[in-house]
């Protein structure tokens, strides 16, 4: 009896309690980004009634709001509720004020206005298999839906960028360009990633490859670097049309949108236009091999569930047997920011 008490002493509900309550602190988090709280106070530090006129909210819930966000470590105060002064900490001065090229919103706001509500029916998805955004009553795929909208498309690229920029940068130091001369990133965007390697590395000059409708505001973007010498736009349906020959080419959360045949196609195109010992360079949230430790890949797996209709992540093994089948010889990764890794397959 003695030793089952003390059992029961040793095992908590804390951790249920907390993930199953997550929603709380997640949708308090994406209201602030949303209603740009952390923008305006970069700008200042502000007391709760001067944030409450600037932002047009009510008085109920002011403080609970103002103070659980800095209970969970996003904002600083001083004072104690009627003479409070709210300011933000270093991470959400430098990540989450619009302002600023080091912001990440882009992707929560995506989540507050987009992903939050798709989620609530992660039910029908796991039990039909279908996803559950516009897909589920007849509309278009998400692609579809962003593109027919400039101010969706706008959110969706500054979402991307934003997601991605931390590892564009740890990528391009950490892989060794120095035997490559030419790059194209499949699925470029903005051209960010592209923009990033001809920064860090003089020699090599660099194509970003998306389709059409993003070649004005990819050239505009690339114009304001002083880089366009060196980084080329090329439009074109990478199902489609061929890649760009290049020695490295790159796919940054591309493959996962995918199906498994579709995955392959595009990695057959890729070593179609790499010469040999040419790398292809995956960016994801790659899985773990053994599926226990990446949570955030995982849970970005069943993203594409409610968002594609046979998207899915993969783990390096996964990879290394599809890339091996087409022909590639060696298959690394590189570990970049939290969750993300970079493999690298060698032609």
């Amino acid at each position: 009896m003695k030793s089952e008490v003390t059992k029961e002493k040793q095992v908590s509900p804390s951790k249920i309690m907390q993930v199953g309550l997550g929603f709380w602190s997640s949708k308090i988090l994406l209201s602030a980004v949303n209603m740009g709280v952390f923008t305006l106070l970069a700008k200042e530090e502000l007391s709760g009634q001067n944030i409450m006129k600037q932002l047009n909210l009510h008085e109920r819930g002011l403080y609970d709001f103002l103070d659980t966000l800095v209970s969970l470590n996003f904002l600083e105060r001083k004072g104690l509720k009627e003479s409070s002064i709210y300011s933000n900490t270093e991470e959400t001065d430098m990540f989450l004020d619009k302002n600023k090229a080091s912001y990440i919103g882009g992707m929560l706001e995506l989540a507050n206005n987009r992903l939050y509500s798709y989620w609530n029916t992660l039910e029908d998805g796991l039990k039909t298999g279908i996803p559950q955004n516009e897909l589920k009553n007849g509309g278009t795929t998400i692609f579809e839906d962003v593109h027919s909208d400039p101010q969706k498309l706008k959110e969706f690229l500054q979402a991307m960028e934003g997601l991605q920029r931390f590892n564009f940068i740890a990528l391009s130091k950490k892989f060794d360009f120095n035997n490559y001369k030419t790059h194209c990133d499949v699925g470029g965007s903005l051209g960010q990633l592209a923009l990033q390697i001809a920064l860090d590395h003089n020699h090599m000059k660099c194509i970003t490859f998306d389709l059409p409708q993003l070649e004005s505001v990819a050239k505009n973007n690339i114009l304001s670097t002083g880089l366009g010498d060196r980084v080329s736009v090329y439009s074109g349906d990478f199902f489609k049309d061929e890649f760009p020959k290049a020695d490295v080419i790159t796919m940054g959360n591309v493959l996962h949108n995918w199906g498994l045949e579709d995955k392959k196609t595009l990695i057959k195109k890729a070593f179609a236009a790499l010469p040999k010992r040419g790398a292809l360079i995956v960016i994801e949230n790659i899985i773990d091999d053994d599926r226990r430790t990446n949570s955030f890949g995982l849970m970005m797996s069943l993203q594409m569930l409610i968002e594609t209709s046979s998207g899915y992540d993969f783990t390096a093994a996964d990879f290394t047997v599809w890339a091996k089948q087409i022909g590639f010889s060696e298959i690394s990764k590189i570990p970049l920011t939290g969750s993300t890794s970079a493999i690298i397959a060698i032609k």
